[in-house]
């Protein structure tokens, strides 16, 4: 594991926001989700491909609260632009477990 001071830690933005649309991404090479979350009024509206199919379909992720880092560069991922890395964990077979505040959190609140 490789160490990094408090300051290199704090240039990582990670905010809370909440899934507000969820789309099939076809063009995906592996199984995912184009989500579009929003981190409130100063950050606004930002789009992720997400592979979390396995655990959550549409319906449970519209309204859902999820933690993202939202100061990497866009990303291009097939014909879609990924502008934040949506958090989670790895279960027991490697898919992912969203990370997601325990209680309601104002959207674009940042993780300290």
């Amino acid at each position: 594991m490789n160490e990094i001071t408090f300051d290199e830690f704090i240039k990582i933005d990670i905010r809370a926001g909440t899934i507000i649309d969820v789309q099939p991404f076809e063009k995906a090479r592996k199984p995912a989700w184009k989500v579009w979350v929003d981190f409130g009024e100063d950050i606004g509206v930002k789009k992720s491909s997400a592979q979390i199919t396995k655990h959550y379909g549409k319906l449970n992720l519209i309204g859902r609260q999820v933690a993202a880092v939202v100061n990497f560069p866009p990303r291009q991922i097939a014909d879609f632009m990924s502008e934040v890395l949506i958090l989670g964990f790895p279960d027991d077979a490697d898919e992912v477990v969203l990370i997601s505040p325990s209680k309601s959190v104002p959207n674009g609140g940042r993780l300290y």
